[in-house]
């Protein structure tokens, strides 16, 4: 089994920041790829951002870019959103993304269960 685990959402006011979590644990697996979704009050699932393990490039979404920031850190199996200038339209659930290789088993996409993040006018 493998864990997906968020953790840093909360409640914050427009313009402040906030940093979120996640952790992917269990059985022995290779990270290629991790990244972060959300998803608005009655709207589908959007992107966020992503980064590669083998070259450290980083992704974002249009909507984020410039605000956001991903990272990981030297355990290799954590990552980081670092919120910056946030807006009620940020406001939603955020979901982890793993991108995972278990020994044995073929590569697949893990996903934690969300943490809220809202923010006030």
């Amino acid at each position: 089994q493998v864990q997906v685990t968020e953790s840093g959402g909360g409640s914050v006011q427009a313009g402040g920041s906030l940093r979120l979590s996640c952790t992917a644990s269990g059985e022995t697996f290779s990270t290629l790829t991790m990244g972060w979704f959300r998803q608005l009050q009655g709207t589908g699932r959007e992107f966020v951002a992503s980064m590669h393990w083998d070259d450290d490039k980083k992704f974002y979404g249009d909507s984020v870019e410039g605000r956001f920031t991903i990272s990981r850190d030297n355990a290799g199996s954590t990552i980081y959103l670092q919120m910056s200038t946030l807006t009620p339209d940020d406001t939603a659930v955020y979901y982890c993304k793993a991108d995972l290789k278990l020994r044995g088993k073929p590569r697949i996409n893990y996903w934690g269960k969300g943490t809220l993040v809202t923010v006030s006018s």
